[in-house]
């Protein structure tokens, strides 16, 4: 798989839109996870105890901030190496956080609809099939890598 130029820079000047008004897109993006599948909820901890999603919520925003940013730099690793390279502490975590929380294939397939929506959103008249894209691309490797760990980490409680 070649990710190309063009697709990093597509993703990359996405996510300067999106970096401009971060508060706005992380409750966005929440928002349509639960439009989508409203029993998510439960699987965030600063969600689960409250009817809405606070529009302030610090933890909500940090969340959707690594989300966002991991999925941009990743697009850029695409690039430069053909992969998706997370820090081994950081997947380790990812992993670990992931199996405890259970979360499944079709939980990954919720976040990037959620993701792929965002980002149109937050665009707007430069969204485009290439951009979908490319944006799709980059989620679908970080999401194997995420899995990988999550099958590791899996077995290695047995």
């Amino acid at each position: 798989m070649v990710f190309s130029e063009k697709q990093e820079a597509l993703v990359k000047e996405s996510w300067e839109v999106m970096k401009q008004n971060i508060p706005e897109f992380s409750l966005r993006f929440f928002t349509l996870i639960l439009e989508i599948a409203p029993a998510a909820k439960s699987m965030f901890s600063f969600l689960k105890d409250t009817d809405e999603i606070p529009q302030n919520n610090p933890k909500l925003k940090s969340h959707a901030v690594k989300v966002f940013k991991m999925t941009c730099e990743s697009a850029i690793q695409l690039r430069e190496t053909g992969e998706v390279l997370v820090s081994e502490t950081t997947l380790k975590y990812l992993g670990s956080i992931h199996l405890q929380k259970g979360v499944i294939d079709p939980h990954f397939e919720v976040v990037k609809e959620a993701l792929l929506r965002t980002v149109r959103e937050a665009v707007g008249g430069k969204w485009n099939e290439e951009m979908k894209g490319a944006w799709g691309e980059t989620y679908d490797q970080l999401a194997m890598a995420i899995k990988a760990e999550m099958m590791k980490a899996h077995s290695s409680q047995f």
